[in-house]
């Protein structure tokens, strides 16, 4: 048993001391570079506990970055110089990425092109949605239906959009992707945009990349036993590129499927081929990740990007973060979907986070055109199913120094809700709405 009882964090707070926490951090660098062994992860980890024990004076707590000094000498010294590399560079990128934070301006994105944000602010502002005062003007004068109906033909503009514009490239265009972060309305983007792509004539073959996650027990997990699914590599990228690449040369391949109930793939399952007219209709959080369609040339793919872009100022005069949106979003999905408690999606958006900024975020720039998929009427249903749960979450994690994260994000999104007029009613909304996808209801089968 370890003599090292307690750790000190970035943020002062004193907590108990981890190992398994260092085993996951080896193990996550690992698996960034292919590895997935975890005893060598656990071996590895070993040693760190020892240099700790044998280096750490009487009296003295150790910090996360003395702890991760240790670390990274014991991967070099071991010869694990690429699981290293990617230890070393995840650790500045997220020094980097505190360091932005701390400095950073009331506008929630830099990465969005500034064309499109002014598109969706001026459409905010000339329908009086750019402000939480203004939306609550707007529901105490009756106009909450008004409000969907409008919101509603400016998403389905922006599908229509994107359909013609690969109508135009249809001769060219072999793998249409979908992508964007986690609940920002894929799933209903990409059945809409298959609808009319369809109607122009293009035939669409959808490829589901979620068959082909790794098993279960090769994911990374936290000290809590929760696993991160939000990695790029949680997926078989190369099967995914190697398929990719067969299919569009017109070859017949065997896609695996993957037994959520079980955690397990099944390989050589379905056998899949695409005529000569067919368009490969991919739905992925990392679609725009380089290493799965790195076979095909570019000219043959089609990337869409969406996230909910709202721009509105909520309290204090702050635009209203499109992640909360999301989280929000995410927990109503999976309560209704999924029996899945609010509290444990709160609890796992750090992992939906870390992997957003570091694989998809960065790649927006690559997209042929992006979907706004806001939604200002959400707010105020969501005011109405949620307020209470974060309220509750505010005291809860208030004193907890290893839910700090969680934390946060409740007092943000509570704040928030709490400057918004409920709406219990939701009636007005249609069954081909976006949001339907997550509060249930929906004509369309997810």
């Amino acid at each position: 048993m370890t003599t090292i009882t307690q750790v000190v964090k970035r943020t002062g707070a004193v907590v108990p001391f981890n190992k398994d926490r260092i085993t996951n951090a080896i193990y996550r660098a690992a698996v960034a570079v292919g590895g997935r062994d975890r005893t060598i992860a656990e071996r590895l980890s070993d040693q760190v506990v020892e240099i700790l024990e044998q280096t750490t004076p009487p009296g003295h707590i150790p910090t996360i970055e003395e702890i991760q000094d240790i670390v990274e000498k014991v991967l070099i010294e071991n010869g694990h110089a690429k699981t290293a590399k990617a230890y070393i560079l995840y650790r500045d990128e997220r020094a980097r990425r505190r360091q932005e934070r701390a400095h950073s301006s009331t506008h929630p994105s830099e990465n969005i092109p500034w064309r499109k944000l002014w598109e969706v602010l001026n459409w905010a502002v000339d329908h009086n949605l750019h402000t939480v005062e203004h939306l609550n003007e707007r529901i105490a004068a009756g106009e909450f239906p008004a409000i969907v109906r409008e919101t509603d033909r400016a998403y389905n503009e922006d599908i229509t959009t994107a359909s013609e514009i690969i109508r135009e490239r249809r001769d060219q265009v072999k793998i249409v992707i979908i992508a964007g972060p986690s609940s920002s309305g894929k799933t209903t983007t990409t059945i809409k945009l298959g609808h009319l792509l369809s109607k122009m004539g293009l035939s669409l073959v959808p490829l589901t990349v979620d068959n082909y996650f790794f098993d279960l027990e090769l994911h990374p997990k936290d000290e809590f036993g929760d696993y991160d699914f939000e990695s790029p590599q949680a997926l078989d990228l190369a099967l995914i590129n190697e398929h990719l690449v067969r299919l569009i040369a017109g070859e017949e391949v065997l896609i695996p499927f993957y037994d959520f109930k079980t955690g397990k793939r099944h390989d050589n399952h379905t056998p899949m081929r695409i005529g000569p007219d067919d368009i490969i209709l991919i739905d992925s959080l990392h679609g725009l990740y380089g290493p799965m369609t790195e076979g095909v040339d570019e000219e043959r793919k089609f990337k869409l990007y969406i996230e909910p872009l709202l721009q509105m100022k909520g309290p204090g005069g702050k635009y209203i973060r499109w992640t909360d949106l999301r989280l929000m979003r995410r927990m109503e999905r999976d309560a209704a979907h999924r029996a899945y408690d609010p509290q444990r999606t709160l609890e796992h958006w750090h992992y939906v986070r870390k992997s957003e900024m570091r694989h998809i975020i960065p790649y927006i720039n690559t997209t042929d055109y992006i979907v706004n998929s806001a939604l200002p009427y959400e707010l105020p249903i969501m005011r109405a199913r949620l307020f209470d749960h974060f309220a509750k979450w505010v005291d809860l994690y208030r004193d907890d120094p290893l839910r700090q994260d969680a934390f946060r994000r409740a007092e943000r999104v509570y704040n928030l809700l709490q400057a918004i007029t409920p709406v219990e009613d939701d009636s007005p909304i249609p069954p081909d709405s976006l949001l339907r996808e997550f509060i249930g209801g929906s004509c369309y089968e997810y």
